[in-house]
């Protein structure tokens, strides 16, 4: 009695070793050799492409910037491939737009974006800094009525650009 219960504890550590062994396989498997978390999507190396452009930007440093800004874009419009419903990145597409000069692009992007979400400060700041970019008076001060009640920054931060 005492031989089986050894003998069953053992044969159950080999398969307990077993599955673990396995799993570990197919991990390395499909990581193809890599450790640590997948890789970022699309969305997140956007943003991070975009940040990285803002503050190349902000150092005058315009040619990298508008590389950085290129980057951004592919890796937004893919994840917007992904994920076309989703206002955050219809923002983001919007704003690197704009900086690249795709002036058309950035106001359908902003639109879009609200349509989705028409509270979206954000995207109704951005529009807002577009739209006085593009000297549409008018329109930013708009956009700027729309935010007044949202006790957002969005609207200080707008409200200075104009004055």
């Amino acid at each position: 009695m005492k031989n089986l219960k050894f003998t069953l504890l053992f044969l159950f550590t080999i398969l307990i070793s077993f599955e673990v062994y396995s799993l570990d396989v197919r991990d390395i498997n499909e990581n193809m050799g890599r450790s640590g978390p997948p890789p970022a999507g699309p969305y997140k190396l956007g943003v991070k492409e975009l940040e990285r452009a803002i503050k190349t930007e902000k150092k005058g440093k315009f040619k990298k910037a508008k590389i950085k800004y290129e980057k951004a874009l592919e890796h937004l419009l893919e994840a917007n491939a992904e994920d076309p419903a989703n206002p955050d990145i219809l923002n983001y597409l919007g704003l690197c737009s704009a900086k690249l000069g795709f002036d058309e692009n950035a106001e359908i992007y902003y639109l879009l974006g609200l349509e989705l979400n028409d509270q979206h400060s954000s995207i109704k700041y951005n529009l807002g800094v577009f739209y006085k970019n593009q000297n549409r008076i008018s329109d930013t001060k708009e956009i700027l009525n729309s935010l007044k009640n949202c006790g957002c920054e969005e609207y200080e931060n707008l409200k200075m650009q104009i004055n």
